[in-house]
């Protein structure tokens, strides 16, 4: 799938140390990005990530700054959320002896732990999108059920009786 935007570092940069980068894609890329991850707009994202070497791979560690614009599954209304995460994912180039085996996983059942850190991305090549993996955290801390705050949901039901004899009781007073 083409990405609306794409800000890479190769594995061999990290050979002469940790690598600092500053993402902030203009107005016209956040447009992509919010269109791309289901959002009516993306007013703002800025993010400061460090990119060191890990085993035979690398670390990506950060955080992102977010202003997103959602409509509100209560009032229909569109409204604006700031989001502050932490960004943590390490890779490793295909054929590492440190990758996940497919073979393994496809077999055995695997437990689950969601306090240990994800298992490392396995790269197609050398290397690393940045972006991929901020829109990837960035997607993950949207709620998918948002709502605006002071929304309340009203529903009363209707209080008629309900009872499947209830209809029966209307006919027979209309047939009187």
């Amino acid at each position: 799938m083409k990405r609306a935007w794409s800000q890479t570092i190769r594995l061999q940069e990290l050979s002469k140390g940790p690598v600092k980068v500053r993402l902030e894609p203009d107005a016209e890329t956040r447009a992509l990005i919010a269109k791309e991850i289901g959002l009516e707009s993306l007013p703002a994202l800025t993010a400061d990530i460090t990119v060191h070497a890990w085993l035979d791979g690398a670390e990506i560690l950060g955080q992102f700054d977010a202003v997103v614009e959602q409509v509100c599954g209560v009032s229909l209304d569109a409204f604006e959320q700031s989001l502050t995460a932490d960004i943590e994912f390490r890779v490793v180039p295909a054929g590492s002896p440190n990758a996940p085996a497919e073979s393994e996983a496809a077999t055995v059942e695997l437990e689950f732990d969601p306090d240990e850190p994800d298992p490392p991305d396995v790269l197609a090549d050398e290397e690393i999108d940045l972006s991929a993996y901020l829109i990837e955290q960035l997607a993950l801390e949207i709620d998918p059920f948002p709502r605006k705050p002071g929304a309340v949901f009203d529903y009363t039901p209707d209080t008629a009786d309900l009872s499947p004899f209830a209809a029966l009781k209307k006919l027979k007073g209309e047939g009187e």
